[in-house]
């Protein structure tokens, strides 16, 4: 259990430095760990301000007991003018324990002193180390901008940024959505022509639907027939009939000119013949017939 906690806190901490790391700037945290420096700067500087305060209050305090001890030797002279010899000794006593006072501020100033000088040049020195730390953190700061820029530059030029990856993105949705619109249009135009589905606007019956099947069906019986009598009749065995018009009328194709096939047809061209002849086409019957004239094929006319 201890061993499943452990790697649950790693695995959190590790998570966290990540989400940390993506987050952080490093000129934000140059700029923080300068600020520390002036703030520890001015923690010793005040220190500074504070011993200098405490080696001044002593010289002041020992200046004070000079002044004592300068006046008690006055008082033990003059006592000793006037004779009286044990106040001279009591002055002077009081004078020599000023003196052990003095000697004791004294030691006192001096380490005092040295603390000062000590707590200035730490001061000066990490004032110079701040000044450098500074010029470097304006220069790592530029070319981290520098950088960064460059970067963003690089990621537009080459379309790998954001706002350019979701532009690609947007652009290859459209395409997608253009292709899959084109492909359902021709889907649809195929099943209405096949007549899977009914176009609403023109809506066709059942019966409708019937007649154009067999109109369909008839169109191709007499393009068929068409076709056997052009072979009958010796034409080229590749060229196909015209299709007829809408009213079932036969095209140019299935016409025998009768100035150059005077030759009869069989059955089927008898039957194709009838149809010619409601076109205005000339058409020969039977095989002992003579050749249409020129006059008659002009008219539309058969000669039996």
């Amino acid at each position: 259990m201890p061993g499943v906690w452990e790697r649950t806190k790693n695995i959190f901490q590790a998570k966290a430095n990540k989400v940390l790391d993506r987050a952080e700037d490093p000129r934000e945290t140059l700029d923080l760990s300068y600020e520390k420096q002036l703030d520890s700067l001015q923690k010793v500087r005040r220190s500074v301000a504070d011993v200098a305060t405490a080696r001044k209050r002593i010289e002041l305090q020992a200046s004070q007991l000079q002044k004592q001890a300068d006046k008690l030797q006055d008082q033990a002279k003059s006592a000793l003018g006037i004779g009286n010899e044990d106040l001279a000794r009591e002055a002077l006593s009081r004078r020599a324990a000023i003196g052990d006072q003095l000697t004791e501020l004294k030691t006192q100033h001096e380490q005092v002193a040295q603390q000062e000088e000590s707590l200035i040049a730490t001061s000066q020195r990490l004032q110079s180390q701040i000044e450098q730390f500074r010029t470097k953190k304006e220069t790592l700061k530029a070319s981290y901008t520098a950088a960064e820029a460059q970067t963003k530059i690089g990621e537009a030029v080459s379309g790998i940024s954001n706002s350019m990856g979701d532009a690609g993105a947007a652009m290859q949705r459209a395409q997608d959505k253009i292709a899959s619109m084109q492909a359902r249009a021709g889907a649809m135009d195929e099943l209405l022509a096949s007549g899977a589905l009914t176009d609403l606007n023109t809506p066709v019956t059942d019966i409708q639907a019937e007649l154009d099947k067999a109109q369909a069906g008839t169109q191709v019986d007499r393009e068929l027939a068409a076709l056997k009598a052009q072979l009958a009749a010796g034409g080229p065995a590749g060229a196909l009939p015209t299709a007829g018009a809408a009213d079932g009328t036969p095209g140019a194709s299935a016409v025998i000119d009768a100035a150059e096939e005077p030759d009869s047809l069989n059955g089927a061209g008898a039957a194709e013949g009838d149809v010619a002849t409601a076109a205005g086409t000339a058409t020969i019957e039977g095989s002992t017939s003579e050749p249409a004239t020129a006059d008659d094929t002009a008219t539309g006319g058969t000669k039996q």
